[in-house]
């Protein structure tokens, strides 16, 4: 598979590190607006060619997929372009905001041929399924605790008065958009649409969130989850069975996953794996859909990433939002 990427800011860089020992992905192109940038950036990684213009970029034969790691009010029109032109997408999650926005695109990529997949990190990593067969050890759930709370590099810049992307509303972007997701993910993944979503959020004068919670109502149990920009947690997830406690290090990338039960714990998960292990397994199930076509495994995806959607929206609904 020739992929390319649309960003080069960190995230950009692990993805592509994650793929480079993969003999099936070829680095084909990069992208960026600024020219000298995009030439940098390709021949730092060795890319073929650069693009300093999308149209131009969509419609070029030198690639079959691409990896969208832009600003989040970016996504979908990008994400619409080069489905429209032929090419598969892989994109940095939010890859929408909204429910209605994701499904259409969804439409657009079956009526092309095409994936369109969430660069999820959780989802696609080894250690759900790890994750999953532990939870299977714990008896009845009985109440879960789901918590990203990450003070962010950039708001040291947002306090001296400017304005990085991840606190402004018109790049779409905030603490629930970037990592209140994640745990919202994992909710959705193991236990579907709740009941009942009851949320708060607390804002930066930005209009941008910086923390925010909300509990999930699902038959038998809730989910709480607990996520902010602007504090660390050191304190793991957990979910709590009445046979036994299954505690998560990290909810972004299910590292630290811990089974206690029958008197004893055991680590089942490490804490120190790299970020190109758990990236890799998102390109991994990337290429072999691109390779292969639709499997299960893209089904439960879309599944997924649409009810992830339809929470959020909802919370976004419930705080009002400016966007």
């Amino acid at each position: 598979m020739r992929i390319a990427t649309v960003g080069t800011s960190g995230i950009t860089e692990k993805m592509i590190s994650a793929i480079k020992n993969r003999t099936d992905i070829e680095l084909a192109a990069v992208y960026s607006r600024d020219e000298e940038r995009a030439k940098a950036f390709a021949g730092k990684h060795g890319a073929g060619t650069y693009f300093t213009d999308l149209e131009k970029m969509a419609e070029s034969g030198a690639f079959d997929a691409v990896y969208i790691a832009s600003p989040n009010a970016f996504h979908v029109s990008q994400s619409r372009l080069f489905l429209e032109r032929g090419k598969h997408v892989l994109c940095e999650k939010p890859m929408t905001v909204t429910a209605d926005e994701e499904a259409a695109l969804y439409a657009l990529a079956e009526e092309k041929g095409l994936f369109f997949l969430e660069a999820i990190m959780s989802l696609h990593t080894p250690a759900f399924g790890t994750l999953k067969e532990a939870l299977g050890k714990i008896g009845t759930v009985r109440s879960v605790s789901l918590q990203y709370c990450q003070l962010s590099s950039k708001y040291p810049a947002y306090l001296e008065g400017r304005n990085p992307n991840i606190f402004n509303p018109e790049m779409k972007a905030g603490c629930l958009m970037d990592i209140g997701v994640y745990p919202v993910y994992l909710a959705a993944a193991l236990y579907g649409m709740p009941e009942k979503i009851t949320s708060d959020a607390v804002f930066l004068p930005s209009g941008a969130d910086a923390s925010g919670c909300a509990i999930l109502k699902y038959d038998g149990f809730t989910v709480d989850l607990h996520y902010s920009k602007v504090a660390q947690s050191y304190a793991p997830s957990e979910f709590l069975g009445d046979r036994g406690t299954v505690t998560v290090g990290a909810v972004s990338q299910l590292t630290g996953v811990r089974l206690i039960a029958d008197g004893k714990e055991t680590m089942l998960v490490p804490d120190n794996l790299t970020r190109d292990e758990v990236m890799g397994a998102e390109a991994n199930v990337f290429a072999e859909l691109v390779k292969n076509g639709p499997s299960p495994v893209y089904a439960f995806a879309k599944e997924t990433s649409l009810t992830v959607r339809r929470i959020t929206d909802e919370i976004r609904k419930q705080n009002g939002f400016p966007f």
